[in-house]
């Protein structure tokens, strides 16, 4: 399923981050902003170089949580790889 443009439009057009944090806490459940803030959190763990048990433990998770970013981070035409590195 793909984020719907207009939602992504509005998002993009927000330069505030107060008012982005707000708008986030308006239309996600805590649950799914923690799950945002957890996934955005390991990628750059991962990035860093911590290992996925490192990780899993820091976390408190399970390691197939993490599998996926660690997957998103060996693809070398991943965006998110290029925002890390730039980050």
């Amino acid at each position: 399923m793909a984020v719907d443009p207009g939602l992504l439009k509005v998002i993009s057009s927000m330069n505030n981050l107060d008012d982005l944090n707000r708008f986030f806490e308006d239309i996600f459940t805590p649950a799914e902003l923690d799950d945002i803030s957890l996934r955005w959190k390991l990628l750059k763990d991962l990035h860093k170089g911590l290992t996925q048990r490192k990780i899993a433990e820091k976390y408190g998770i399970s390691l197939c949580k993490i599998t996926r970013g660690s997957k998103i981070l060996k693809n070398k035409d991943s965006l998110v790889l290029e925002v890390l590195n730039s980050y």
